[in-house]
């Protein structure tokens, strides 16, 4: 029997801005659209942010989220994925507010302070849709996200212990994988473990294929068999990432969230796209595509019946 792949969407996010596509979903029914469409086109997990709709800025409110995760969960059994990362100016506790206020069976949860740098993104963009974005942009020259120590023990007892959600971990760069094995090593965090490997992010690891196969050897070492990885290549580094993963047993994150491309200059039109062309990949190496059952199975999450919207 073929090894089954997962596949994460990220559907928006607080990385990109509106204007770099005029296709990245913004408000509740386009990302209630965009994730039904994407679970339809095989994305097992659906990783969630909200945005503003009066001008597509990053929202931590509760409320967006509950105008689109009912959407989604009557409409599909993906599995939902609710966003601890947030946005740049975003406390730790707004950060939380709507996995908190809605119980989801999975949130990404950073494993690190880092520097997060955007500003690149500049020397490809001269239209702004709306007068936030090109100061936001500028900004990451000098932002620190932020997740100490104690903001990710307050992650995983609040939502972890109170609430039972589980966790993609997100690891950009090789120290955050060390941060996770002490909390494992403290009974914080229980196997299996869901490691999401991010490379191309400025500030974090590069996309460099030796620094990916680097992730999985210290990975294994520290944690033996009990994890699954992902991998999250940013931007032009998405599916050339994604392709290497699968050939190394992993697993794969696409999104809008990630990158706004299908191809050399072509912008991706909807989430699904993406999802398509790396289900194509993975099917072009005789593997599967996991079913949200089977993702709830090997991650041992607690159900979509167990959530509260």
């Amino acid at each position: 029997m073929a090894r089954s792949v997962i596949i994460t969407c990220a559907v928006t996010g607080s990385v990109h801005t509106p204007s770099m596509s005029p296709h990245l979903p913004v408000t509740p029914d386009e990302i209630a659209e965009h994730a039904i469409g994407a679970a339809e086109a095989g994305a097992s997990i659906l990783h969630l942010h909200a945005r503003d709709p009066a001008d597509g800025r990053p929202s931590p409110d509760p409320d967006l989220f509950g105008a689109f995760l009912p959407r989604i969960k009557q409409a599909c059994d993906a599995v939902v994925n609710v966003t601890t990362g947030g946005g740049a100016t975003m406390t730790v506790e707004e950060r939380m507010a709507a996995a908190l206020t809605h119980a989801p069976e999975m949130c990404s949860l950073n494993m690190g302070t880092m520097n997060f740098g955007l500003f690149p993104a500049l020397d490809r963009m001269r239209d702004f849709h709306h007068d936030w974005e090109e100061p936001f942009l500028e900004s990451t020259r000098d932002f620190i996200f932020k997740n100490t120590f104690r903001d990710i023990e307050t992650a995983l007892d609040r939502l972890g212990t109170g609430l039972g959600v589980r966790f993609e971990f997100e690891c950009y760069d090789v120290g955050h994988l060390y941060t996770l094995k002490h909390f494992v090593d403290r009974g914080l965090v229980r196997a299996p473990f869901f490691i999401q490997f991010v490379l191309g992010v400025l500030g974090g690891i590069g996309p460099e294929r030796e620094n990916l196969v680097f992730m999985k050897q210290t990975a294994d070492r520290l944690f033996g068999e009990d994890y699954e990885f992902s991998v999250l290549g940013a931007g032009r580094h998405q599916m050339p990432l994604a392709a290497v993963s699968l050939s190394m047993g992993g697993n794969v994150r696409v999104g809008l969230e990630d990158s706004l491309t299908i191809g050399p200059g072509k912008l991706a039109e909807t989430n699904a796209d993406q999802v398509r062309q790396v289900r194509k990949i993975a099917e072009g190496l005789s593997l599967d595509i996991a079913t949200p059952e089977e993702a709830r199975r090997r991650l041992d999450l607690k159900g979509g019946d167990r959530v509260a919207f």
